[in-house]
């Protein structure tokens, strides 16, 4: 039967846990209007892409 070696510390848990969190996405401002959208995603305010207007 598996049994572990000894209690896990604090310290040590928490450190095999950093890893696990949420990601905030990373948000760029429009060149055009100023508000915050996708990298690399027409923006949903203006419509604009690039310096240009998408449809």
């Amino acid at each position: 039967m598996a049994v572990p070696k000894g209690k896990t510390s604090k310290a040590a848990k928490r450190k095999r846990r950093t890893h696990k969190k949420l990601m905030v996405p990373g948000m760029n401002a429009c060149p055009n209007c100023g508000e915050f959208k996708l990298s690399h995603r027409v923006c949903s305010n203006c419509g604009h892409y690039n310096g240009e207007q998408v449809d």
